[in-house]
């Protein structure tokens, strides 16, 4: 089954994590368009350990977002 937003995705994102990026930068961790706009920099962000900002997320939740945009991006 191909990773997609609305099973895999969404999940990684917290709570805290979507108020975070609602408040600095405008848009939303849980609306699949906008995380896909912004998907290369999200990845490029959890890759560096700079996102979130609290702790870095597991190697396989990266690998996941990964293989989500690697698939094509499906909602």
């Amino acid at each position: 089954m191909p990773t997609s937003f609305d099973h895999d995705v969404k999940k990684l994102f917290r709570q805290k994590d979507r108020d975070c990026m609602l408040r600095k930068r405008g848009f939303d961790l849980w609306k699949y368009a906008d995380v896909k706009q912004w998907a290369d920099k999200i990845l490029s962000q959890v890759q560096s350990g700079d996102m979130p900002p609290d702790g870095a997320w597991p190697q396989n939740d990266i690998e996941v977002f990964k293989q989500w945009i690697d698939g094509g991006m499906q909602s």
